[in-house]
């Protein structure tokens, strides 16, 4: 069945006591916290009274449990405190008096109107790790507005690559930025974190989402103005190319990349291209690059001759990276997701059965656990209140003073 092994004490895990306050919403600082928070860490994510605003998009079995919500927001606790209240906001600062990291992607005016910027929290927590998650870097002329995933898609320059190849921008059908910003964060509060271990010291780390996925999106399409001065326009032409697309078979498609010298000369071998393979143009990885919208039309004619499965008993034989074109639906069925037990079941006290897709990552050949189930809104207000020392009659009040 399947070989995945789960981690099974939360002391083996990697970022174990350590504790993080997440004041964040929608996607880009909840899945950053997640993944804290799969490492190991104690992730406290504190709402406003009406909650986190994804709690209500997408298919839910109780309200304020939806899908989306449910994707980045497990391995945390809730605690829900109205920061417009002097109660609630001296909590917050108990809190992060006993915390290791304090992250939120409040716009920077606002943070520092409730009092929460980066000098007053270093200055009343010196050791804290303090994450700044931004729209842009706060000290350029786009610091402090408003940014969306939709948004940094199209000024990122990665909607615009599109215009290159099809004469238009379009939109990656996936919440790109907001995720690739997360993996960005985590990166550097981790770094953080190690820095303070040497020194004793925190820091402010600010991950901004424009400056992540124009980074993300450069690294291959900087191209020839990688140099100074520029030995070419920026992006890179094989991914531009109008026949970098799954390929039609004979009943379906299929995606293949003849990479190599020698998976090339086996493509053409299997499909008894003499010409092709004796074709100057098609002999060297510098000149294939020279010619790649010929190339992969090439490619493509001889491909609709077989069906998809002869074409991948086939090519996988030879060791020619290729694959079937998945569907989201059939992801789950995927026979190499499914040995792995990359789709994990677990039991949700309030949403009954959920499914929960691994990390990309394991350690020591164990994936990282749920131990915590996505929380109810305010779920855990009353313990968090009481460990950081707030009696009953304390808790009672903060709570009152929010509904």
């Amino acid at each position: 069945m399947e070989d995945r092994v789960i981690v099974k004490s939360a002391e083996d895990l990697p970022l174990s006591g350590v504790k993080v306050v997440d004041l964040t919403t929608i996607v880009f600082g909840p899945y950053t916290a997640q993944i804290l928070g799969d490492l190991g860490a104690d992730v406290i994510k504190v709402e406003a009274p009406g909650g986190d605003s994804m709690r209500s998009i997408g298919p839910a079995c109780n309200k304020g449990m939806s899908s989306i919500f449910l994707g980045s927001n497990r391995n945390k606790r809730s605690l829900v405190l109205n920061l417009k209240t002097d109660n609630a906001r001296a909590a917050l600062w108990r809190l992060i008096e006993t915390s290791d990291m304090f992250i939120h992607n409040i716009r920077p005016q606002k943070i520092a109107t409730l009092g929460f910027d980066p000098s007053a929290v270093l200055g009343r927590n010196p050791k804290i790790i303090y994450g700044g998650l931004h729209g842009y870097r706060e000290a350029g002329p786009y610091g402090g507005r408003p940014a969306y995933d939709d948004i940094i898609q199209c000024i990122s320059g990665l909607a615009g690559t599109f215009t290159e190849r099809d004469g238009s921008p379009k939109m990656v059908p996936s919440i790109v930025a907001d995720k690739a910003a997360a993996l960005t964060a985590v990166n550097g509060l981790v770094a953080a974190y190690v820095k303070r271990l040497r020194n004793g010291f925190g820091s402010y780390v600010e991950c901004s989402m424009f400056e992540s996925l124009a980074s993300f999106n450069l690294v291959e399409h900087q191209w020839g103005e990688t140099f100074s001065p520029s030995k070419g326009k920026a992006g890179y032409e094989r991914l531009l190319s109008e026949y970098r697309r799954p390929h039609k078979t004979r009943d379906g498609f299929i995606a293949i990349l003849p990479y190599t010298d020698k998976h090339w000369e086996d493509f053409w071998t299997i499909v008894d291209a003499v010409e092709c393979a004796n074709d100057e143009r098609f002999s060297t990885m510098a000149m294939r690059s020279q010619h790649i919208d010929v190339l992969y039309e090439k490619l493509s004619e001889f491909l609709t001759s077989k069906d998809t499965d002869e074409w991948l008993a086939l090519l996988t034989k030879a060791d020619i990276p290729v694959s079937r074109v998945n569907l989201l639906s059939e992801l789950s069925s995927d026979e190499h997701l499914v040995r792995i037990g990359f789709f994990r079941e677990f039991e949700h006290p309030s949403e009954g059965k959920l499914v929960a897709p691994d990390a990309g990552y394991q350690f020591d050949g164990a994936s990282l656990p749920v131990r915590r189930p996505q929380p109810r809104l305010g779920e855990h207000t009353h313990q968090i209140l009481s460990e950081i020392g707030y009696s009953e009659v304390e808790i009672l009040k903060i709570i009152d003073g929010e509904l």
